[in-house]
């Protein structure tokens, strides 16, 4: 495996770490080699103590099952499943939290608010909820009613949220499907229930129970944006820097990870009271930089700047310039506490689900908002004051970006050329050719295929057959700091269709130049917020989302999010590019279904490809077979 990475901030952080004899992700990974080739396949069963069985499916002998009698088939399709169950549950607890934060806020018990009145009307509509002649509190009060319902109720009627952001075909198939999700609570329980021993063994319905997960997944990530668009405002585009180079010596460096905006507004929000407090203490301020999914969120609102994507974080710390490094939920590395320990880095965890053996534990209650931000900065004050006159290597590379992409901000940017009818001069453009299609990019960095440049050599692949680009999560770091969320991009990277388009869009926004051919449209759970548009532009042309010229791609899978978050798009019928390969190849049936047969039944199927460039090619034709099924 090679230990190259692809950005020069990185390499250098990397090549610092070997000569100060600090272990990375990178290294660890070395030292697994060769993997578990039973795991990769996903033939490897846990569930019972009479294993742990692994099963050989290309066996003739005994090995072929398992001591229970499971087949290749069963285990592969349980375990992913399982993996499906551990990425909702991970969204749904996240979408839960900011409701019962949003209800502590408007009853004047946690010091929050309602930022985006036009938010809360428009989805109070959306949920049925009347609005004339009552106040915001009352109208917030029945928008959080109906999502915690969407934890609780029994009655086997479709949720409420499932009801807002489906589209009226897609949710009729479901129905037929039987895949239509009340409760996601529920949905969970019985993930668990039938995937333990001596319970479903049919691979087929297993593989429809990954399909129900993801819808349930979906349910949360749509719950997530809307709630927190209401809290903290709806994104509009802005001007930010991405990559390590937005660290700086002089100040205090406070970097927010994790997914929960909920902390870091108040993070930012203290930082800003307690600047002055940082520049009697010999800093020259205080500097909050975000890293994975929550810094998207600050992003996005506030223009903070990008410092790195998750598989960073570890070599942000290496700079010896951070101060804090204040973590909520997901994707935190318990590695970043060691390499905390060569520096003065304090690394502080918040919440009672996600402590670090090491790391530093300030409880973070809504209630309590204010006070545990505030002791969160002046803990890293105290740190740059220890850390003042040391050495620190920041290297200089930083991209500039647009970032904020949200549905409503790319709505209002074409209203300007068509108020009547917003999509029509998208619709206009796909039917001319000259948006040939789209493809979303979610997910992390993976270390193991990170040195092949996955994310950007597809992104500049597409981008040159005219595809437009959004992206989410970490990829939306990485294609940020190759510099391809920025106008110039446009020139460097386009065909001349799409860059026609952008450069029309970009004048109507009022810019200089165009907009950028990659967008920025936020954090994992906004991933809603593609679906969304996707929804939008079905119903407008009165198709099915799986007759668009679109795809999705988690062109470094890592986590199981990106599992649900796939099964959720497999589920509304589109293809999906994965790489590597998700632990489903030691089933036929699995791989059959996934990659075959479930394209004759929702529109969707997963598409396996670790070369980018023919990945690329690989969704370029996927596009033009579906444009030419429209007759376009």
């Amino acid at each position: 495996m090679s230990r190259e990475m692809m950005d020069r901030a990185s390499q250098a952080l990397q090549n610092r770490a070997e000569k100060l004899g600090i272990e990375i992700g990178l290294d660890r990974l070395e030292s697994q080699q060769p993997q578990c080739g039973f795991g990769e396949l996903g033939t490897c069963c846990r569930i019972c103590y009479m294993g742990p069985c692994r099963i050989d499916p290309f066996a003739t002998d005994g090995s072929s099952r398992g001591v229970c009698g499971a087949t290749a088939d069963v285990i592969v399709t349980r375990n992913l499943l399982r993996e499906a169950t551990g990425g909702t549950a991970s969204h749904i607890g996240h979408a839960r939290h900011v409701a019962l934060t949003l209800r502590e806020a408007i009853r004047g018990n946690a010091p929050y608010g309602i930022v985006d009145r036009g938010k809360l009307i428009a989805v109070a509509g959306g949920l049925g909820i009347a609005t004339d002649g009552k106040s915001d509190t009352e109208i917030a009060e029945e928008v959080v009613a109906k999502a915690l319902e969407d934890f609780a109720r029994q009655d086997g009627e479709p949720g409420n949220w499932l009801k807002l952001h489906t589209p009226h075909k897609e949710f009729e198939m479901w129905r037929d499907l039987g895949l239509v999700v009340s409760n996601v609570h529920n949905e969970i329980e019985e993930a668990m229930h039938r995937t333990s021993g001596g319970n479903d063994a049919d691979a087929v319905n297993l593989l429809l129970g990954t399909l129900r997960m993801g819808i349930a997944d979906g349910v949360g990530l749509a719950m997530a944006t809307d709630l927190q668009d209401i809290m903290f405002g709806t994104p509009q585009v802005c001007a930010v820097e991405a990559n390590v180079g937005v660290l700086e010596a002089g100040r205090v460096n406070l970097a927010m990870h994790g997914h929960n905006p909920v902390l870091s507004e108040k993070i930012l929000e203290w930082s800003a009271k307690l600047d002055g407090e940082a520049r009697a203490a010999g800093a020259d301020g205080i500097n909050v930089v975000g890293v994975c999914c929550t810094g998207n969120e600050l992003t996005m609102r506030h223009g903070v700047p990008m410092a790195g994507h998750n598989l960073q974080s570890e070599l942000l710390i290496v700079t010896g310039a951070v101060d804090a490094l204040v973590v909520d939920v997901q994707c935190i590395w318990p590695g970043d506490v060691k390499v905390a320990e060569c520096f003065d880095t304090k690394v502080i965890t918040t919440e009672a689900n996600v402590k670090i053996t090491g790391a530093m534990h300030v409880p973070f209650e809504a209630e309590h908002a204010d006070e545990a931000a505030e002791k969160i900065v002046r803990v890293a004050i105290k740190a740059f004051v220890a850390r003042k006159g040391k050495e620190v290597e920041i290297p200089q590379q930083k991209a500039s970006a647009l970032a904020g992409f949200s549905v409503e901000a790319i709505l209002g940017v074409l209203s300007k050329i068509d108020p009547e009818n917003p999509l029509k001069p998208v619709i206009d453009n796909i039917v001319a050719g000259n948006i040939y299609g789209a493809v979303g990019f979610a997910g992390c960095p993976n270390p193991k295929i990170r040195s092949s440049a996955m994310t950007e050599t597809m992104a500049k692949e597409l981008l040159a057959n005219n595809v437009l680009v959004v992206a989410t999560g970490c990829t939306a770091h990485i294609l940020a700091q190759a510099g391809m969320m920025s106008p110039d991009a446009t020139e460097q990277y386009c065909g001349e269709g799409l860059k026609a388009v952008l450069t029309a869009l970009g004048g109507a926004a009022g810019l200089d130049g165009p907009l950028p051919p990659v967008w920025h449209m936020g954090s994992c759970v906004d991933n809603s917020r593609i679906v969304t548009l996707l929804a939008a532009l079905a119903d407008t042309l009165d198709v099915k989302i799986s007759q668009l010229p679109v795809a999705g791609s988690a062109p470094e899978l890592v986590a199981e999010k990106a599992i649900s978050i796939g099964a959720w798009f497999l589920a509304l019928g589109m293809t999906v590019h994965i790489a590597p390969a998700p632990h489903i190849l030691g089933s036929p049936v699995a791989t059959k279904v996934l990659t075959e047969d479930l394209e004759g039944i929702t529109g969707g199927r997963a598409y396996v490809e670790y070369d980018p460039a023919k990945a690329a090619a690989g969704l370029v034709a996927h596009i033009a077979a579906k444009r030419a099924a429209l007759g376009i």
